[in-house]
């Protein structure tokens, strides 16, 4: 890590998910009744950008405003036990608050409340810890905060010493010159840009056109425009853009992606690393954050690393069921894409184990895997289907069974009238083993045996 803090800059809220049971629906009107309802409050807006900051190990101040009533001294203490030290300007008013109901992992309804009125002056605090800074994102919420005179001019001098990242907001007020990289999603960037004319653009020219006009008119390094699942786009002036397309997952819920991609932003340029490698590094965590639940599963206290999160693990806290299937994928083809389709439709994750190259070697032959095992890996993960691969080096699954236990174990082929060789294991805990038929006429020898006769001699 960087020496010095990383200075978080921005409007804070109080968010708070009412969870409950959705069971039944309300005699007196077609909606849902919910019971035994839990309470979590959470940091949001620039608290919670600091929050996921601090639980990456890093040492996070947050410059921002605070009320003086219960709810304006709870997101205190919760920031505080997450390890991030506060300086406050004052706020008149009420804290805001954003109240989520939900059930079973889907929101229902939002509620709210508060509003601050135009914050104090900045004490002299914050703008020593902004001069301490490795790195600094001002995570705008459109609240005041960055309209304090005294913080725009520290901001100002600290583009010259420390990278500056700044997320903005329509009701917000511009970056400063000199910032590093500006990160608006792509709604905020067209409603930024204003009349820029994009007339008879296809969508990624028209997000490049307006993308290069803030550029220009913040005067900023670069804009790296965020696209939810699609990844993100980053204009630097004067060259085609670089895109980063974002890892495919399953979430329902993307509050939040936005703070945990600002922030890996900013972190990684703490470290040293160019734009285009902070930009390419958050698309991934940003994923990873959507993918174990969002800003729903972040709670006060310390926090797994996204890139460790396990789909199977997911699944089954949640009370899914996890299917696997395993083979050799050598040679993808329609065949191998109807059983991953039909397997994943059995549960709510699915898992290929898939051989290694030298179990693929023993089992078909010395000229055999045509693909080595880190491509086939990676095209199966690609697929739609498929939540994550795991690699074995022995003959038969077995011992991956083992380890990953699924409660599914899908095998393609005409097994009729006979056992499975894994069914026995499987039973151990209580796991299911089910056959797929192949789509007739397609295989890898098929395909192996094609190309060999069709090829030019040499």
């Amino acid at each position: 890590m960087s020496a010095g803090p990383l200075v978080v800059v921005g409007d804070v809220l109080l968010d708070v998910d009412l969870e409950g049971r959705a069971t039944r629906l309300s005699p007196d009107a077609p909606v849902p009744v919910l019971d035994d309802l839990v309470a979590t409050p959470r940091p949001g807006g620039a608290g919670l950008t600091a929050l996921l900051a601090a639980a990456d190990g890093r040492d996070v101040v947050l410059v921002t405003a605070l009320a003086g009533d219960d709810d304006a001294r709870l997101l205190a203490s919760l920031l505080h036990d997450a390890g991030v030290r506060v300086v406050a300007l004052p706020q008149p008013g009420t804290t805001a608050v954003k109240k989520r109901v939900r059930a079973a992992g889907q929101s229902l309804l939002r509620l709210d409340t508060g509003e601050g009125g135009e914050p104090g002056a900045a004490p002299p605090e914050a703008v020593d810890a902004i001069g301490s800074a490795a790195a600094v994102l001002v995570s705008d919420y459109g609240r005041g905060v960055t309209r304090s005179p005294r913080l725009r001019a520290a901001l100002a001098d600290a583009v010259r010493r420390a990278p500056v990242t700044w997320d903005p907001h329509p009701r917000g007020t511009a970056p400063v010159r000199g910032t590093r990289v500006v990160t608006p999603n792509a709604d905020e960037a067209a409603r930024l840009a204003g009349d820029v004319d994009t007339t008879g653009l296809g969508p990624v020219a028209t997000l490049t056109v307006r993308a290069e006009a803030l550029l220009e008119r913040w005067g900023a390094s670069a804009v790296a425009v965020t696209l939810g699942a699609r990844g993100a786009l980053v204009a630097h002036g004067g060259s085609s853009p670089s895109v980063f397309p974002a890892p495919r997952v399953r979430a329902a819920d993307p509050c939040g992606a936005g703070d945990r991609f600002a922030g890996c932003v900013a972190g990684a340029l703490a470290d040293g690393a160019l734009v285009t490698e902070a930009v390419e590094l958050a698309v991934r965590r940003a994923a990873a954050f959507v993918a174990a639940g969002g800003a729903s599963s972040v709670g006060a206290g310390p926090r797994r690393a996204d890139d460790d999160v396990d789909p199977v693990e997911r699944v089954r806290a949640a009370g899914g069921t996890v299917v696997a299937t395993g083979g050799c994928f050598d040679l993808l083809h329609a065949g191998h894409v109807a059983t991953l389709e039909a397997a994943r439709a059995l549960g709510d994750c699915l898992v290929v184990c898939l051989n290694s190259d030298a179990s693929v070697s023993r089992l078909k032959g010395p000229t055999r895997p045509l693909v080595p095992q880190a491509d086939r890996a990676r095209v199966l993960a690609a697929l739609e289907p498929v939540d994550a691969v795991l690699v074995f080096d022995e003959d038969t699954p077995h011992a991956v069974l083992e380890r990953l236990r699924p409660d599914v174990w899908v095998k393609g082929g005409d097994y009729a009238g006979a056992e499975l060789p894994e069914a026995a294991l499987l039973r151990q805990w209580g796991a299911q083993s089910v056959v797929l038929p192949y789509l007739e006429g397609r295989s890898t020898t098929g395909l192996v045996t094609a190309a060999a006769g069709t090829t030019a001699p040499r």
